[in-house]
């Protein structure tokens, strides 16, 4: 058992520690040596529908604590998660304020479906996302990672469950008010590594393709980022405050979010506000209700940085009369290009706006009563949630365009989304001797419904109506595209009984059936059971292991179950069809037509999952850790099943496909020194593995090239070439691999030929399709690991992440962006290029062996080592003496200064390159990432990472 000492300079660096160990610590008050009292503290982890002692869980159940979240300030708790917990991947989808990220627990199962885990706030699923619930406001947050533990809550529990618990006031505690802000500047990670004026100029006379335009010159050396990026700042308020009476308790918040971006006319901005009250009513009954309410401003989406990166440095931004260019003409004449600086962008005015507006509010009420049977309660839980979103953008004349006539344009939108839940709960909760059964009954009902409008216009009469009145506008000019109004209305029924039965806390039994009914699906195929069964073995408490002091915690557990995803968009099994206008004669019509065939068979991808653990503890818990074993198999996945053309459609949508995620998962938390009134150390490291293949496609076909999936290999798998070096003057079989004139062809990337070859030797063919191949870009492992020091009242505190192997897409260096075609067009990332008098470089010969406009086979440029080891926090802190905080009426003050993205090390691509080596896209999101799939994570010319600085404050009283 852990023990630690307190006197009253360190309970708050104490309590601060506490919420970093593992269970099974124990505290006590004392003057110097003398222990007068002790009290064990039980970990309680949520489990869906109730709590369970973490010594009792046999599911799979990651959790992590508020205090912990806070550690990393950021804009949304997503971002403190990276790194914390074994087999869940967070990763950067965008780096624009105010940017959701992707959350993968134990893989992607589904290949066209939805893949994101369910999040359930207070008990209740939620219809908003994590970034809109406040750091300050969350008590703790449990994942459910196996189809034991998730089964709970049917098909939307398919990709895991992240449970997130609220901070709510205790019974009779007094009034506690908190206010806790953090300020700072984000700062530029590193630039986009592109070539300055003298290394531009060599390599277009280097290309011998393009001269100078009339605006270029050899002798300017322009830095255009240096004009673009700036420091941000980012900025962070919460208050709140909380307490409770004999018969209940209730918490209120506040809080204020806004980040600026380091490119101009981009910023997000987030208020919220949240209400919680629990009171209980007599000895019978009790009721309360949470409810969250955000609004959220966004600006300046459509600004981005991939022109400004591709200008050419040979072009003054100024004109001879000191005032900012508006066109540059580069390229030989070939290119005129409208300039975009932050002073420009500033100086735009009503000339263009570019934002979103975000209400939500989400709302939880519940009853509970006390039935006359002993230990049995109902209750009845009730959500009801409201999302709205208007956009707006407007371009003026002129803006953005070589000619200045262009006409102005504006768009305006707007989606509203209705989700209500009800749920009834019959819980009966008993302990007879050394025998306790918690059981837990639910019927379920849930609707949603959305609502989506766009229209569009040309010709604003005025820059000052901008997108609030597009009637204004020519009517001929006033475009509403069908397409763009959506209405879809769903819903789902679920039953559910679950039991959990422990005997003389040796022996544990957890069984769970489930049956949701969605109304996306055919009838006949709407309804499935999901069963689940999870055991677990305290071996701890066996009476042949009292003897062994040193082993605290030792139990196993092993469980299996069934999830599924409803992955069917509304109205699928109907079929659908397209509006198109056309002309007959000089008639004007509408007709219709089908793009996508019915099909009444449409059903649930199902998932089956088994998990092995076993965690331990040792040393009296000073060293506490978990190992797990999983296998997932996910069947029935929804797939395009080509039709023949006289069907007038090219494929239909099946239950076809298969995939298959397994892995291990280890975590490790250890209390290194642990001497409150001196230096104390813990330490915590998690490390994982996921291997995902795809195990069938549609048609008994094992190859999907349009998708990039393939049998045998993971879901996010590149096709290309392989790169093996460059073709050099006298390599064999040059002119038979790679036909051409040595002229040309050396120099050129040379990739690696699959085919056969002649009785002399000879190559049978040229380099093809056929020798295209396969990557799996998945890791080998992957986790995270956080420190922390302490020395009186001084706190020193780390949080990080590293990844072994995988592959790294980089459009940059790739064909996607134009930023490598090392044609002298435009600006070229600054790559070492093979020469006459620099044969060993990696990059190929300049202006030489194209295919369009970029060198063959550049795309294999694009793939790097993805491994990195990286701090992505930094902490010191100071907590004030309780002693001189109190006359003062403060219970608590702490300051603390932060760096995030302070180091990176063992990154091959950052070596390379200086930039971050974590993705900042996904696939087709913008022109530099064009070609690769949604799916699919790449650094393109998103924002900038950064580097921020940040200074806060946590004060209690």
């Amino acid at each position: 058992m852990n023990v630690f000492l307190l006197n009253k300079t360190n309970r708050a660096a104490l309590f601060f520690a506490m919420a970093l160990l593992p269970s099974g610590l124990m505290y006590a008050q004392s003057k110097k040596d003398t222990v007068t009292k002790e009290k064990k503290i039980e970990e309680v982890v949520v489990i869906g529908y109730g709590t369970q002692r973490k010594e009792s869980v046999t599911g799979s159940v990651a959790s992590v604590k508020g205090d912990v979240l806070r550690e990393v300030p950021s804009a949304n708790i997503t971002q403190a998660l990276q790194g914390r917990t074994a087999g869940v991947d967070i990763s950067q989808s965008s780096t624009k304020p105010g940017a959701a990220m992707q959350i993968r627990i134990r893989g992607t199962r589904s290949l066209s479906g939805d893949n994101n885990p369910l999040v359930v706030l207070d008990g209740i699923p939620f219809a908003g996302s994590l970034s809109d619930i406040s750091s300050s406001d969350i008590k703790s947050i449990d994942i459910l990672k196996d189809a034991s533990a998730t089964a709970i809550y049917g098909s939307r529990g398919a990709n895991g469950v992240i449970l997130v618990t609220s901070n709510r006031g205790t019974r009779g505690q007094k009034p506690r008010f908190s206010y806790s802000t953090f300020t700072g500047v984000q700062t530029l990670f590193s630039k986009y590594p592109m070539m300055d004026g003298p290394t531009f100029a060599k390599l277009r006379a280097d290309a011998g393709i393009y001269t100078n335009g009339a605006d270029e010159s050899n002798d300017t050396n322009t830095d255009w980022q240096s004009l673009y990026y700036k420091p941000a700042m980012m900025t962070n308020h919460d208050i709140s405050v909380s307490g409770g009476t004999e018969g209940g308790n209730y918490s209120a918040g506040l809080s204020y979010f806004k980040q600026d971006a380091l490119i101009p006319l981009q910023n997000y901005e987030r208020f919220s506000m949240r209400l919680a009250l629990d009171q209980q009513v007599g000895k019978k009954f009790k009721f309360g209700f949470t409810t969250n309410t955000n609004y959220t401003k966004t600006e300046g989406n459509g600004v981005n940085s991939g022109a400004v990166v591709g200008y050419s440095p040979l072009v003054n931004p100024y004109n001879a009369d000191g005032s900012l260019r508006s066109l540059m003409n580069t390229a030989g004449g070939n290119d005129n290009t409208w300039i975009f600086t932050r002073e420009r962008l500033n100086n735009l005015d009503e000339k263009y706006v570019d934002e979103s507006k975000i209400f939500a509010s989400y709302n939880n009420l519940y009853g509970e009563v006390s039935l006359p049977l002993n230990g049995l309660k109902y209750r009845l839980n009730v959500g009801l949630d409201y999302r709205t979103t208007n956009s707006g953008n407007y371009v003026g004349v002129g803006v953005f365009s070589t000619n200045p006539a262009t006409a102005s344009s504006a768009g305006r939108g707007n989606n509203q989304n209705y989700h209500w839940v009800l749920e009834n709960l019959l819980t009966y909760d008993r302990t007879f001797g050394k025998h306790k059964i918690n059981a837990v009954g639910l019927y379920s009902a849930e609707g949603n419904r959305y609502i989506s409008t766009y229209m569009s216009a040309k010709n604003v009469p005025a820059d000052f109506f901008q997108y609030y009145n597009l009637g204004q506008s020519p009517q001929a000019d006033i475009s509403v595209n069908p397409n763009d109004q959506i209405y879809s209305q769903t819903g789902l029924i679920s039953a559910m009984g679950r039991v959990m039965y422990t005997f003389d806390n040796k022996y544990m039994l957890t069984a769970t059936l489930r049956a949701d009914g969605a109304s996306v699906l055919a009838p006949g195929n709407k309804w499935h059971t999901y069963p689940a069964l999870s055991v677990g073995w305290n071996i701890t408490n066996e009476s042949f292991m009292k003897n062994i002091k040193a082993l605290n915690l030792l139990k196993i557990r092993a469980g299996w179950g069934q999830t599924s995803n409803q992955a069917v968009s509304p109205y699928s099994t109907l079929g659908s069809l397209t509006v198109v206008p056309y002309n007959f004669g000089t008639t004007n019509g509408t007709g219709v037509y089908v793009n996508q065939a019915p099909n009444a068979d449409l059903g649930w991808e199902y998932s089956k999952t088994q998990n092995y653990g076993v965690d331990f503890g040792l040393f009296h818990n000073r060293l506490t850790g978990t190992v797990e074993y999983y296998k997932t198999h996910t069947f029935d996945l929804l797939s395009n099943k080509s039709l023949p053309a006289s069907s007038g459609l090219s494929y239909v949508t099946k239950n076809v496909a298969e995939t298959e995620n397994k892995g291990w998962e280890f975590s490790l938390n250890g209390i290194i020194f642990d001497n409150p009134d001196g230096f104390s150390w813990d330490a915590g490291v998690n490390l994982y593995t996921n291997k995902n293949k795809i195990l069938a496609l549609a048609s008994g076909i094992d190859r999907d090239i349009n998708n990039l999936w393939f049998v045998g290999h993971n879901i996010n798998a590149l096709y290309d070439f392989q790169y093996i070096g460059l073709w050099q003057a006298g390599d064999p079989y040059q002119s038979i691999l790679e036909p051409g004139t040595p002229a040309d062809v050396i120099g050129s990337i040379k990739v690696l030929y699959t085919g056969g070859y002649n009785a002399d030797g000879t190559p049978v063919r040229a380099i093809g399709e056929a020798d295209r191949q396969i990557f799996d870009t998945a890791p080998k492992f992957q986790g995270g690991f956080n420190m922390r020091f302490a020395y009186k009242n001084f706190e020193l505190s780390t949080v990080g992440a590293f990844q072994k192997g995988g592959i790294l897409i980089s459009s940059l260096y790739g064909s996607a962006s134009y930023l490598n075609r090392l044609t002298g067009r435009g600006n070229n990332v600054d790559v070492d290029y093979w020469t006459e008098d620099n044969t060993d470089a990696y990059y190929p010969r300049p202006g030489r062996h194209l295919s369009g406009d970029n060198p063959k086979y550049s795309s294999t440029l694009a793939m790097f080592d993805a491994s990195y080891l990286k701090l992505r926090t930094i902490t010191l802190g100071y907590n004030f003496d309780k002693e001189l905080l109190k006359d003062m009426k403060i219970t608590a003050l702490k300051i603390y200064f932060t760096v995030t993205n302070p180091v990176v090390l063992f990154s091959p691509y950052h070596k390379f390159s200086g930039m971050d080596p974590e993705p900042n896209s996904v696939g087709d999101q913008n022109q530099a990432v064009s070609g690769y799939r949604p799916r699919q994570l790449i650094i393109g010319t998103n924002n900038p990472s950064t580097r921020n600085y940040l200074m806060g404050l946590n004060l209690t009283f």
